[in-house]
């Protein structure tokens, strides 16, 4: 079955959240069953890595974008690696999505409506002469037009859109829909329109014959008004259709502190010498005091949805307990400063990096006795299950993801709502569980025997796929 899955991150090149993980890994598990194949806009770094590009197809101009090229690579494994070539949209300085200093392109509408459009065209066998695909599998606001582009130019070929994250739409204005090439009658309640402005993200969940999202749990949440981003009409709609799946997210096999060579000790479940050695090292790297309480890790973005704003206004009473707070990540410029001050004034507790460092996040895992997780709303989330896997158990908010894979009491704690009180509380039982020993060794190994295998995902991804290609 020949499969195109169609993205923006992909952690072999570039990443800016957990679309990257994801997309790097969720296509390998896959390729026992699939001929699969990545496609990316041909952002400058992903350019720069890749060896042999081979140019297969060409896009005329259409509307307001521009012609470009399509070319064909593969990562150093083997996977087939489809780029969409266009400097004038792609070869940018910044991230995928902005500029250097955090701000959306103006043009992000036309940047990925082009890419959106030429892989409708590439499934539909138009751009390789060699390669046609039986099913086309989207993820997120950037990539949801192309179930449009495909309804629009009249093809039968069945899709798949991921909901990574329901709050980010891709919301342009309405003269975006002439910028696209998109038809004026698309501009509806049932069609593009949302608040009088054109949704990217809704495009894909009228037209997408099949949408998931990264956690069952999740997939009922955006039904309601609480997480339905004012979509939760429509999802609800499809999901009483039985056309919205939830299929919980795993992570790859190299989070595994027994091999991981980043470490700076490698350790097992038991082996909490090892673990020692993990908290040492991070102390020492983010100069904090030499301590005997616990370490608290924050590995996330630094956004009002992961609740940065909680761990600071909980930071004083961990502090007064004895414990210390290492977080590292990037975002919103506020948090950012916020974090930096709060560093300021407790240099000897409190350790800050902005920027995201895989190596420094593995460690901080390593070493860190608890991680911190209390997002308002969290689709899947990825570092519970990495912190799991470390021995640090995650204290999170019980929502998405979180309530899937934290058991409460026995690999983390979770805590009911995404307020300072509640938040609090699981922060003090988090500490009674360090002065109790035996508790914290148990439900350290119980947190580290835990499996997040990405072939479980494939297996209901893999069903999936082969449902739709046969209606």
């Amino acid at each position: 079955m020949k499969v195109l899955f169609v993205t923006t991150e992909m952690d072999d090149f570039v990443r800016v959240g957990g679309l990257g993980a994801v997309s790097a890994a969720l296509p390998r598990a896959l390729r026992p069953f699939a001929d699969i194949r990545i496609m990316l806009p041909g952002y400058r770094d992903i350019i720069e890595q890749l060896t042999h590009i081979q140019i297969v197809g060409r896009c005329p101009s259409f509307a307001d974008m521009p012609a470009c090229s399509l070319g064909r690579a593969a990562t150093k494994d083997g996977l087939p690696v489809y780029v969409l070539l266009c400097s004038q949209l792609y070869d940018r300085p910044g991230n995928p999505y902005g500029d250097e200093s955090g701000r959306d392109w103006p043009d992000n509408d036309i940047r990925f409506a082009r890419f959106a459009s030429a892989a409708a065209e590439l499934a539909m066998g138009k751009l390789d002469k060699n390669w046609a695909a039986d099913l086309i599998h989207a993820n997120d606001w950037q990539a949801s037009l192309v179930p449009a582009y495909l309804a629009w130019r009249g093809a039968k070929l069945p899709s798949i859109l991921t909901i990574h994250n329901l709050a980010y739409q891709g919301l342009f204005p309405k003269d975006s829909l002439r910028r696209i090439g998109a038809p004026e009658s698309a501009f509806h309640i049932d069609g593009l329109e949302f608040y009088d402005q054109v949704s990217f993200l809704k495009a894909g969940l009228v037209y997408a014959s099949h949408l998931t999202t990264v956690s069952g749990t999740y997939a009922r949440e955006i039904t309601t008004a609480e997480f339905g981003c004012g979509l939760e009409g429509l999802l609800r709609l499809r999901s009483d259709a039985a056309e919205l799946t939830g299929i919980l997210n795993g992570i790859d096999e190299s989070w595994d502190p027994r091999s991981c060579a980043q470490l700076a000790q490698q350790f097992g479940a038991g082996d909490w010498v090892g673990k020692k050695a993990n908290a040492d090292y991070v102390r020492k790297q983010f100069g904090l005091a030499v301590s005997r309480g616990p370490m608290f890790g924050i590995v996330a973005r630094l956004v009002h949805q992961k609740g940065i704003d909680l761990v600071l206004s909980a930071a004083d009473e961990i502090i007064d307990a004895g414990g210390q707070i290492v977080v590292t990540g990037s975002g919103e410029p506020a948090l950012e400063q916020a974090l930096i001050d709060a560093h300021r004034r407790r240099p000897d507790a409190i350790g800050v990096a902005i920027g995201f460092n895989d190596a420094q996040a593995r460690r901080i895992f390593a070493g860190s006795d608890f991680t911190l997780m209390p997002s308002r709303f969290e689709p899947c989330g990825l570092s519970q299950m990495y912190a799991q896997r470390f021995g640090s158990l995650p204290i999170g908010h019980q929502t998405g993801g979180l309530a899937e894979t934290i058991t409460d009491g026995e690999t983390g704690f979770l805590f009911s709502r995404p307020s300072h009180e509640s938040f609090l509380g699981g922060v003090r039982r988090a500490f009674e569980a360090f002065m109790a020993q035996d508790q914290l060794d148990t439900m350290r190994r119980s947190a580290m025997g835990r499996s997040f295998s990405w072939s479980i995902s494939a297996g209901s991804y893999s069903a999936l796929y082969r449902k739709l290609a046969a209606v």
